[in-house]
């Protein structure tokens, strides 16, 4: 029977952490250099924001303007896919947060 209690970084209980992407726990205690974010990535996402001038990509493909505040992995990493600049998008933090749920789910039922 789940206890309840709720891990604080993934927020599963002990019982069902392991529903926890995998991505999440191989990233546990990395800095962002460690984890492939260091100084290539940060020249990268600079080149990717003035390429899309600092608008979220899809909220342009449904009509909105908004300004981006990340850079995004089209196809994920843990999907196969690369740092190619036609891989990468300027992105707003709320489809950001989506597009890494969708994922997620994707993981947890086996669909990557």
């Amino acid at each position: 029977m789940c206890s309840g209690k709720t891990t604080e970084r993934q927020g599963y209980c002990e019982e069902h952490v392991h529903l926890a992407t995998g991505w999440q726990r191989t990233q546990q205690g990395k800095n962002s250099t460690e984890r492939g974010y260091g100084g290539h990535w940060r020249k990268l996402r600079r080149v990717v924001m003035q390429r899309d001038g600092g608008l979220c990509q899809p909220c342009r493909q449904a009509g909105r303007i908004t300004s981006a505040s990340a850079v995004d992995h089209i196809v994920p990493k843990g999907e196969g896919g690369t740092d190619s600049h036609d891989n990468l998008q300027a992105i707003c933090s709320p489809c950001h947060k989506a597009k890494t749920q969708q994922e997620a789910t994707r993981a947890r039922q086996g669909d990557t």
